[in-house]
């Protein structure tokens, strides 16, 4: 994995990778590269459970992770907790979705689990919606 990172003007600043998608950091309209980390962490994980449901995706009408973080007050501001409340409408077994949960936790999301190697606490809730 390759890329690289230039200033704009200002504050902005934009991420390439190696086979040109942009992201744009830190500016008026872009997040910064810790919100963007605690997003990353998100979709890491959503893209877990929407691998494990495989065949089961139709019965999916929406899916979500409201995501809740604490950093530390001195430098370097690392996150010291995660909260993920997964929401999911939908008829799917809530035993699966919770397996697909933690395996994700455990050993699938990359981003997740240097999170919480670095000492974060990770804490996380299912709302199943019918």
């Amino acid at each position: 994995m390759k890329g690289v990172v230039r200033w704009i003007t200002g504050e902005e600043i934009e991420g390439e990778t190696d086979n040109g998608k942009i992201t744009q950091f830190h500016s008026d309209t872009a997040a910064s590269p810790m919100q963007i980390v605690l997003q990353a962490h998100g979709a890491c994980s959503l893209i877990d459970v929407i691998d494990g449901l495989k065949h089961r995706m139709e019965n999916v009408r929406a899916m979500w992770i409201e995501l809740e973080s604490v950093r530390s007050s001195e430098r370097p501001k690392v996150f010291t907790s995660v909260n993920m409340k997964y929401v999911v409408e939908g008829d799917v077994p809530e035993k699966l979705l919770r397996r697909l949960i933690h395996q994700s936790h455990e050993k699938y999301c990359s981003v997740g689990v240097m999170i919480t190697r670095s000492g974060a606490k990770l804490d996380w809730s299912l709302d199943l919606r019918p």
